[in-house]
């Protein structure tokens, strides 16, 4: 009989985690895409209602929104397809449920941006401005997110390693 130690399967190995690596990433980069989010609410309101009245604010704000909505569904697709796709990074599963979410929130943009284009609320410059800046304070979100992670060059695998020794001599 083998002593393994407590959360280790009989074989000494200790087992796989079942959170993704990518999920303390993911984490922060939603951590910071919030605090981005909430600061481009706010300056884009105020700046939006100094140039443009209410309709500023307005475009301020729906932008804003879509920063939020966006952050969240791409932490959400790449979660979910390493779930399905059971940690394995490199399946065609898990290449294809984020590119399938990409192609969504691209789609999601476009209705969103001809929908509210054709608003009477909306000021059209306020909102693309907002949106510009959204786009380049989400990659350097992405950037700050993924600069400081600690993430093992192999991970959420499961290695063969040495069998415990038998007891038995």
């Amino acid at each position: 009989m083998t002593d393994a130690l407590p959360g280790t399967p009989a074989d000494g190995r200790p087992q796989a985690s079942t959170t993704p690596a990518v999920a303390p990433i993911l984490r922060r980069a939603l951590v910071y895409g919030g605090i981005l989010a909430v600061g481009l609410a706010v300056v884009g309101s105020i700046v939006g209602y100094l140039v443009a009245g209410i309709p500023g604010l307005t475009s301020a704000l729906i932008a804003a929104v879509l920063t939020v909505v966006f952050f969240g569904l791409t932490a959400a697709t790449v979660l979910i397809a390493s779930h399905v796709a059971k940690g394995q990074m490199f399946s065609t599963v898990f290449f294809g449920i984020v590119l399938g979410g990409w192609l969504a929130k691209l789609l999601v943009f476009f209705v969103a941006v001809l929908f509210v284009s054709r608003q009477e609320f909306i000021d059209p410059y306020v909102f693309f401005i907002t949106i510009v800046v959204a786009v380049i304070g989400s990659l350097v979100v992405d950037v700050l997110a993924f600069r400081n992670a600690r993430v093992p060059y192999v991970s959420d695998v499961d290695l063969p390693g040495p069998q415990a020794p038998d007891s038995n001599p």
